[in-house]
């Protein structure tokens, strides 16, 4: 047992079952800059982690009656097809070095886009809010099509990096239902989505041999029990500022590691 790696796993995990953030934002780049693990690896590895801490979150969720499973459906339409493709993408061109750069480069790339879309929630979901109030009749009409396509560029980001399923995938909900779902509903349909996600795009790193188990049994040690206990805090906390102070320290880390490449 590593005991950093232990912390790491409940910090991530606490916050995952908190703000529904974090599983691949946060875990893959500490991965990287603080403990030297192999992108490859990394990226897999943490979509297991990421997809076997949610699913503890997600039964505290279900039994509080707060995810939307239709939205949850046409995310899945998208995004599982995108994953599909982006793995044979990544098996027809094996890994060199300049794939290497390639994936440092997305990785941090998806995580300051996880932390800009943070910051921005707010003013997005006000543009929905005010579409959805104004021109009802077309929003409703656009919005199965959106939906859709953004679980579509979800996959090919998770499925790359790991990253995004969460943050962006909070962002893409609060716009396109901007009165359908309240926090904890966008919170628990977000994460409930994320969970097929990780686990097929996992299953696909698993088949290619990036998934160290010794590295996710750690990380799960710690993340088990600290996601439930952010799941159970989640309805009585101020998200705002729990999800500003995360935008903060992954503006951080993505800088950080966009400065190692």
């Amino acid at each position: 047992m590593d005991l950093m790696l232990v912390v790491a796993g409940a910090v991530t995990g606490f916050l995952v079952g908190l703000t529904g953030v974090g599983g691949g934002a946060l875990m893959t780049p500490l991965l990287l800059l603080l403990f030297g693990v192999a992108p490859l690896t990394a990226v897999g590895t943490d979509l297991w982690f990421a997809a076997l801490t949610k699913i503890f979150a997600t039964r505290v969720h279900h039994n509080h009656g707060l995810i939307d499973w239709p939205v949850v459906r046409r995310l899945w339409l998208g995004s599982l097809s995108a994953s599909v493709l982006t793995l044979v993408w990544m098996k027809l061109n094996p890994v060199d070095e300049n794939a290497v750069s390639f994936l440092k480069m997305a990785i941090a790339a998806a995580v300051l886009l996880t932390a800009v879309g943070i910051l921005f929630q707010k003013q997005l979901q006000a543009v929905g809010r005010r579409l959805r109030t104004t021109d009802a009749e077309h929003f409703k009409a656009w919005q199965p099509g959106l939906t859709v396509l953004a679980g579509a560029v979800l996959g090919v980001l998770v499925t790359l990096t790991s990253v995004g399923a969460g943050a962006l995938g909070a962002v893409f909900l609060a716009y396109l239902y901007p009165l359908r779902l309240t926090p904890p509903r966008l919170i628990a349909t977000d994460i409930v989505h994320a969970i097929p996600l990780a686990l097929f795009a996992g299953t696909g790193h698993l088949l290619m041999g990036n998934v160290n188990f010794g590295l996710l049994g750690n990380l799960l040690l710690g993340s088990v029990p600290a996601v439930l206990l952010g799941a159970v805090l989640s309805a009585r906390l101020p998200h705002a500022v729990l999800r500003m102070a995360l935008a903060a320290v992954l503006l951080a880390v993505g800088a950080k590691l966009a400065w190692t490449i």
